[in-house]
Order: structure tokens, then sequence, then C-alpha cells
């Protein structure tokens, strides 16, 4: 059975872990290694995660099988001050995807913006991910294409997705 729990600052580690686990296999056949190193280090060091908890006020939850954490998801609130959250990351484990843990941490935030009168739900993915196939599926429309600079000459090549909840 899976349960989610909000985490906190202290299971950072765990978060790191996860996501240097799945960023390499998600995203070897669209970036090239160095971006990879790049951007992990940029959003998922400890002074970043720190910030995004602290500061931005991330809500971060984990999904857990026995203590295992199988992956997590961030959300954001109030996105840019308006009714509207913003889904940052989720990432399931490569040995845990397809078993509906990404559908459970999914429907976890649809409480969260639902609880907080939040009017719909935005998220990026890279315009070559296949979990945009993940994301239609679940009711999310592609309503534009955004590059954001990250440094270092890289580029985020996204499609912005949004659902309406209210």
């Amino acid at each position: 059975m899976i349960f989610i729990d909000q985490a906190t600052v202290k299971d950072i580690p765990v978060i790191q872990e996860i996501a240097h686990t799945t960023w390499y296999p998600t995203f070897e056949n669209i970036l090239s290694k160095e971006q990879i190193g790049y951007m992990l280090e940029m959003m998922y060091s400890t002074q970043s995660l720190l910030k995004q908890i602290e500061f931005k006020k991330h809500k971060f939850y984990l999904a857990k099988d026995n203590n295992r954490v199988l992956g997590f998801i961030s959300i954001e609130l109030n996105y840019q001050n308006q009714s509207i959250a913003k889904i940052h990351k989720i990432y399931i484990l490569p040995s845990a995807q397809g078993k509906g843990i990404g559908k459970i941490l999914m429907k976890k935030a649809e409480e969260l913006v639902l609880e907080n009168h939040q009017t719909s739900i935005t998220l990026n993915v890279n315009r070559f991910n296949q979990a945009l196939n993940f994301y239609t599926r679940l009711g999310y429309e592609n309503i534009k294409s955004e590059d954001i600079d990250i440094g270092n000459g890289y580029l985020m090549e996204d499609f912005v997705l949004e659902k309406k909840l209210l």
C-alpha cells in the first residue's frame, strides 16, 4: 500500500537520491550528460532544496511503500500570486514506474489544490519527455511552449500544461 507523507528538510537526502536515480534514464536521450549534471546541481543541491522548501514554500510529498520512498512531487500554491498551483517536480524511481504511484501523487496534488481553492494546476514538461502522454491522460492540456534560459548555455525546452479544477 502506498502512503503519501509531506517531506521536511530532513528528507532532502532521499529527494536528492531519487532525482539522481531518475534523471539520467529519463533525460539521457534528450539532454547531454553535462546538462543533466548542471540541472541536478541547480535544482537539487541541498542549498537549492532548502530554499524551495523554506523560502519559496514548495510542498514536497513522498510516496512510500513499507517506509521505502519510491517517488516525490513538489507543488507551489498561489503560483505567481494567482489562484493557480504549479507542480515543479514529480519523479518516480525507474523500478517503481508503471505501478500507479505517479497517479497517486498527482491525485494528492489535486486534493491539495482543491483544499486551497486554487482554480487550476500548471506544470512544465520537456517537449520530448514521454511523461507528456501521462499528463495528457490525466486531463492536462498543452497551453503553450516556452524556452527557459537556465544559464551555462542551456535551455529548458518545455510545454506548459494546465488542468482546470474549479
